[in-house]
């Protein structure tokens, strides 16, 4: 939700690329802007001009993708390269579309300024320049004379103050504290409880400032997670080390960004804000003998995470990761043997600093086979002459992305399975947000104190985490239908057509299959009532029996959705909350589901909006927009890090094969190394 400002200022002097290295020949037209291409957007923009203000700061810079006919159909109109560029210069924002294709002579092929509501994403350079701020600004130091502190014992973080009303004039953050130091690494738990810091971020000033309260700070003790501060001696639960052993060798074939494994075939894109892009994702059909289109495009559009305390320190917690602070740059080296296994492969990725220079993501995406004793499909007969069995192993592969954005961590999985599914998980680790409290015990609790008392003067605030995923399914082609197949019970009265009587049976349940029309047909609330199958299917398009072919949507459980009134803020500015399932026409420019400038967003652009056209989704290039929400009430076991806990969402074949496609899977053979022990 904020980048303190020591990590802030540990990335910007770590991360920062030198000289940029060399962008690939013939890059796949869906590949992310490399470091050359961003220097060269860089070097177009600080030239023109079109932008006569300094300095110029760079908030977005990413691919602006080829259209997606000229991707499909491998038009050479593809492989041009250009950039989308969001940058603030003299309290405005420009949008630029810079052409790369030449990086020895790029230019700008379109500009306008933003005129409407909301703002670009923070930037870590300015949440630095913003957290040392309060040091020198002397009411912040009477506030902490007055608790016993110096300048020293504090850092401060940008929060995204949301909106309330009116329109914002100016480009304004709300910063809270936490005391820091050596005595524990965790400062989340340790808040600063009282002190809110309002700065205008273009004159990078100090423009308001409370401080309402005087509470305790939380004490150190018991709130470090560090292997040097919690042991040894280690008496949490201990296992068995393991390895991963592949005699074989690796299964993944990765060519540039593009990764084959077992029957899948898709891109691996990376995007400052989206973090991970999964592109032209296809399944090889072996029955058919053929390639098969799934995903033409997906990656998390957003994720919303309101606080449910209306105090005057906490009601603006109502954060948009993704459109306020970006999840690509919060990105950091996955860790090998801990993060991922040890058979991982890794993939890095660039974005562009406030200056506009190349960062270098290093390892941020990896890409493993799991093996984790999972069934494929099996079966026993003893109605045979010695019976028989037969199982075929379930291996999975794996591209995992870890996004830390403040106090949480998301571990964010595309799993592909090789019965055609595939499957978005959305773990979540970290640290809650704390609130300093006078309460030491439950028993003096009288008034909602809007969370749980996890020790002696602090309390996890509640919470919600909506995640929500843009997914462009082309099922086995572009032109698809959304199909909602309801669940209804029936009463078993005969069946008049074969002169059938009824039988001692009384119900029975059956499916109503109906198909939407336009996007109001395509909301839904999978938790309603009567349930449903709700399926993608391509209608042109059919089996040998006449099915036609299809996938189906498969929540696994976190199917949260928001409980705050429709007259709430946080809530016009994240109205598709209501419900987890949104089906849209494709529209390229439509990729951010709070719209794309989320910062002090009004809830005028976005999903909601788009979809309130109520356009044609029948036989159509549709679009799936889901969102795995979770309603997050603390407990002790969250503290002092949180256990992780996981939402997800599978997409899985649903006549889209003519039979099971692991049918003619091959047997395991006979390993000598089900158990290896190595002794030292």
């Amino acid at each position: 939700m904020m980048l303190p400002l020591l990590v802030a200022l540990i990335v910007l002097s770590a991360t920062t690329a030198g000289t940029a290295t060399g962008v690939p020949h013939h890059p796949h037209p869906l590949d992310p802007l490399s470091a050359v291409e961003l220097t060269a957007v860089r070097d177009a923009v600080l030239a023109s001009p079109l932008i006569p203000d300094r300095p110029i700061s760079f908030h977005y810079v990413g691919l602006d993708e080829p259209d997606k006919a000229d991707v499909l159909s491998h038009s050479s109109s593809s492989s041009h390269r250009r950039a989308l560029v969001i940058a603030r210069a003299g309290g405005q924002s420009h949008e630029l579309r810079v052409d790369v294709t030449s990086t020895s002579t790029p230019s700008i092929i379109s500009h306008a300024i933003h005129r409407g509501a909301g703002f670009p994403r923070f930037t870590g350079e300015e949440q630095a320049a913003a957290g040392a701020l309060p040091p020198a600004y002397p009411p912040f130091v009477e506030s902490l004379r007055r608790r016993g502190l110096g300048v020293g014992d504090v850092g401060c973080g940008v929060f995204a103050m949301g909106w309330f009303g009116g329109s914002a004039k100016a480009r304004l953050t709300k910063m809270q504290c936490f005391v820091t130091g050596n005595e524990t690494a965790n400062f989340y738990a340790r808040p600063l409880e009282g002190v809110t810091l309002v700065v205008d971020l273009d004159r990078m000033a100090i423009v308001g400032y409370r401080d309402r309260v005087v509470l305790p700070v939380p004490k150190a003790e018991g709130t470090d997670y560090r292997a040097d501060k919690v042991g040894p001696p280690f008496t949490g639960p201990a296992t068995a080390p393991g390895v991963v052993v592949q005699p074989e060798g690796s299964g993944v074939h990765i060519d540039g960004r593009v990764v084959r494994w077992a029957n899948w075939e898709f891109h691996v894109g990376f995007d400052m804000r989206a973090g991970t892009v999964i592109s032209l994702a296809s399944v090889h059909d072996a029955d058919a003998g053929q390639r098969r289109s799934v995903l033409y495009r997906g990656f998390v559009s957003e994720v919303f995470v309101p606080y449910m305390d209306p105090e005057e320190e906490w009601y603006f917690h109502t954060f948009m990761d993704a459109g306020e602070y970006g999840l690509g740059v919060s990105t950091f080296p996955l860790q090998p043997g801990s993060d991922c296994p040890a058979n991982a492969a890794y993939m890095d990725g660039y974005y562009a600093d406030a200056d506009g220079k190349p960062v270098k993501a290093n390892n941020v995406v990896c890409i493993f086979e799991r093996y984790a004793g999972d069934v494929a499909w099996r079966h026993t007969e003893v109605n045979v002459p010695g019976g028989l069995t037969e199982v075929r192993p379930d291996v999975t592969l794996v591209v995992r992305t870890v996004v830390t954005v403040g106090n949480y961590d998301y571990t964010l999985d595309w799993e592909f399975k090789t019965v055609g599914s595939i499957k978005c998980v959305a773990s979540l680790s970290g640290i809650l947000e704390m609130k300093a409290t006078t309460y030491t015990h439950v028993d003096q609790i009288k008034e909602d104190p809007h969370g749980t008392l996890l020790a002696a003067n602090t309390v996890g605030v509640y919470h919600d985490h909506f995640i929500t995923y843009h997914l462009d399914l082309d099922v086995d082609g572009t032109k698809n239908s959304f199909v909602k197949n309801t669940i209804t019970r029936k009463r078993n009265t005969g069946n008049p057509a074969t002169g059938g009587a009824a039988t001692p049976r009384r119900s029975y349940w059956t499916v109503h299959r109906e198909v939407a029309e336009t996007e109001a047909d395509g909301q839904v609330n999978v938790n309603g009532a009567p349930p449903a199958d709700l399926l993608f299917v391509n209608p042109n398009k059919r089996t040998k029996v006449g099915n036609e072919v299809g996938y189906r949507l498969v929540p696994t459980g976190a199917t949260a959705v928001s409980l705050l009134s429709d007259d709430d803020y946080p809530q016009r500015r994240a109205s598709y909350t209501k419900k987890q399932v949104w089906v849209t026409p494709y529209d390229k420019s439509e990729k951010w589901v709070s719209g794309l400038y989320a910062e002090q967003s009004t809830g005028d652009d976005g999903l909601a909006v788009w979809s309130a056209r109520n356009r044609k989704i029948k036989d159509e290039d549709i679009v799936l927009w889901y969102t795995i929400g979770l309603h997050h009430v603390p407990c002790q076991e969250d503290f002092p890090v949180m256990p992780t806990m996981s939402g997800a969402i599978e997409l899985r074949p649903f006549n889209f094969f003519e039979r099971n496609p692991l049918i003619r899977t091959r047997p395991p053979g006979n390993v000598n190394f089900q158990n290896c022990s190595c002794r030292i």
